[in-house]
């Protein structure tokens, strides 16, 4: 009895304290990833007041978070959307990859850290956050900009690999043989091909089956299949947010729309709680000797994202203030960033990798908002004195954007 109320008053004090930090963090039109990581650190390990009987509770909310946080990214997209994008954008998705893996890679490598950890800490500093970068550009007001599509283009072909980057990162991080290791690839990326094939074939009759005029029910079944499915994911080595993933994609229609508004509530409490749980297993003593790596990793990837909108943009035809917008915007790195970071700490690959993670998404989930504002004033003040500032073509009217669906990626 005493256990329980001691998990009920720790456990209650973290929710009221999340809800306390995202207040905070909306008032001042700022992300709360950052003060939920920060909340985690005080929490933890070293912290100010190491938590007890509700930590294992708390890690089994994390889980439920991951689960959570793609599952409403497939529910964003449907499967002829991805297929589209692949087709017309991949340039822009291989660009991308390519100047932002990177970075990290060669970090981890410069560590002595080893080639898992090389290729953990690659999809760190790849993947932008989806959700702070829709934020900033509703507060921006920059939904119908011409650059916005290409911004939000980059960012689907970011999330659809992830189908294919976290199985590769599973089974590397299992430690399974080149044999088995491969095999669990092929499985997976096999599944990931069939549900997307279904999905685009049979989407209608899977999302009539789910449907319900009821929100209870509709909300029980589409939680439950996706906790199911990430479970069998889990148990065959792909990984459950794959199959969470898959499971958003293969929806569509209204029951997509109704399941992305029944679950946002309890996506942001899992994911809140998530971040919380990635803090708690972060020493913060462990911070300030990585410190110096992440602010480097973060000054070179802040520039190598510019770089990739800047290209993507040109690439469309937009404008060159255009072209430094879209660039700045990309910068914020955030919630996958973590949950990749998270399977790693998790396998217990490299002690160092959790702190440089928590440090880098700090320090650019902080920056992100301000380079996406301030990085086209700044490029044409620079360009006018010294003379290189190009003339504003006359850019074609410019393609219908969907503000509703924009907005959903928050």
């Amino acid at each position: 009895m005493h256990d329980s109320a001691v998990f009920l008053i720790e456990f209650g004090a973290i929710i009221l304290g999340l809800g306390l930090l995202g207040r905070l963090a909306g008032r001042l039109r700022f992300s709360p990833i950052p003060l939920y990581l920060l909340a985690g650190l005080a929490f933890g390990k070293g912290g100010l007041y190491p938590l007890g009987t509700s930590e294992e509770f708390v890690a089994i909310g994390a889980e439920i978070g991951v689960v959570l946080l793609l599952l409403m990214l497939g529910l964003e997209y449907t499967a002829s959307d991805l297929v589209s994008n692949l087709r017309t954008q991949y340039p822009a998705g291989l660009v991308d990859a390519a100047l932002n893996a990177l970075p990290g890679a060669a970090m981890a490598l410069l560590l002595g850290w080893g080639p898992v950890a090389a290729v953990v800490l690659a999809g760190v500093t790849w993947i932008s956050s989806s959700g702070v970068i829709a934020k900033v550009l509703g507060d921006l007001g920059r939904l119908g900009n011409r650059e916005t599509p290409v911004i939000l283009s980059i960012l689907v072909l970011e999330d659809l690999s992830m189908a294919v980057y976290l199985p590769i990162i599973t089974t590397l991080l299992a430690g399974a043989g080149l044999a088995a290791g491969s095999l669990t690839l092929a499985v997976a990326l096999g599944v990931a091909g069939l549900v997307l094939l279904i999905a685009v074939r049979y989407g209608r009759h899977i999302s009539r089956f789910v449907s319900s005029d009821d929100s209870e029910k509709l909300l029980l079944v589409v939680l439950g299949l996706t906790l199911l499915v990430a479970g069998i994911a889990q148990k065959l080595q792909v990984s459950a947010a794959v199959g969470a993933f898959l499971v958003g994609i293969a929806l569509s229609g209204e029951v997509a729309e109704g399941a992305h508004h029944l679950l946002a509530p309890l996506r942001d409490l899992f994911a809140a709680v998530f971040f919380v749980f990635f803090g708690l297993h972060t020493d913060p003593s462990s911070i300030p000797p990585v410190l110096l790596p992440a602010l480097a990793l973060a000054a070179v990837t802040t520039l190598t994202k510019i770089a990739t909108g800047y290209w993507a943009a040109k690439r469309a035809g937009i404008s060159a203030r255009g072209r430094w917008r879209a660039g700045g915007t990309l910068v914020a790195r955030g919630e996958f960033s973590i949950v990749i970071a998270g399977l790693a700490v998790t396998a217990g690959i490299e002690p160092s990798l959790g702190p440089l993670a928590t440090a880098y998404v700090l320090i650019l989930v902080v920056l992100g908002p301000l380079t996406a504002r301030y990085t086209e004033p700044l490029a044409r003040r620079l360009t006018r004195r010294t003379g290189t500032e190009q003339p504003l073509a006359l850019p074609a009217p410019a393609a219908p954007v969907d503000d509703q669906d924009t907005v959903r990626r928050t």
